[in-house]
């Protein structure tokens, strides 16, 4: 089942008097439950894509579908709705709330999307164990590893199961280790609640545990291959 479709995408931006495409017609099917990473150099163009794809970004032209609804034809309002209901974000530099713990960072999103309290508390709980936070649940970020708060985004990203989760550069602050405890928490969330992962990436270490690359040059797909 397709849970992203796009078609004959452009995204043009005016920088210093001139356009610039950041995405030239692009052309693209995400499938439930992909392990996917967006590749190529800076200026390639996938954070513009990952930014379009998760509604932060609206194109010039062209289409997202996201689970048979068309994104692209929603106001800003429904687009902010949308996003709350079906799609996770993490980011590389974590983006979490600094006066809140790890537990309300997680909770924060089902909280907006008004989820029963007992539903909000059983799930953030599950997800901070099944993450290996189960004992830093009342830890504010600034007493977190870098590693241990990328944790936490991850858990609050997926603690409302949405369809697919945007992850970019999600291992670009953090050393080695942490890089690998990261890859492999998110492969087996990945295959245990079948959760789209769509990553952007310079990372080598994040393209060896891809399943799919997609390799960008130009804000064109120049390569695109299952492993």
């Amino acid at each position: 089942m397709n849970v992203i479709v796009i078609n004959d995408l452009v995204k043009i931006y005016d920088s210093n008097a001139m356009q610039v495409t950041a995405i030239d017609h692009v052309n693209l099917t995400i499938e439930d439950g992909e392990f996917t990473a967006i590749v190529g150099p800076s200026g390639s163009g996938k954070t513009t894509l990952l930014n379009l794809i998760g509604g932060l970004d609206t194109p010039n032209q062209g289409q997202i579908i996201v689970e048979n609804v068309d994104i692209t034809a929603m106001s800003p309002k429904q687009l902010i709705e949308f996003r709350l209901h079906n799609i996770g974000f993490v980011f590389q530099s974590y983006n979490l709330i600094p006066v809140l713990t790890a537990y309300e960072n997680v909770a924060f999103i089902m909280e907006l999307q008004r989820a029963p309290k007992p539903a909000i508390e059983r799930r953030t709980k599950d997800i901070l164990n099944e993450v290996g936070l189960g004992d830093r649940m009342n830890s504010r970020p600034n007493e977190l590893s870098g590693g241990q708060q990328q944790r936490v985004a991850v858990a609050r990203a997926m603690a409302s199961k949405p369809k697919f989760i945007i992850a970019d550069e999600p291992t670009a602050n953090l050393d080695s280790k942490s890089t690998e405890k990261l890859l492999e928490m998110m492969e087996t969330l990945n295959q245990r609640e079948q959760i789209t992962f769509l990553f952007s990436t310079h990372d080598q270490r994040v393209m060896n545990k891809a399943h799919r690359i997609i390799v960008l040059e130009d804000g064109k797909i120049v390569d695109d291959y299952r492993k």
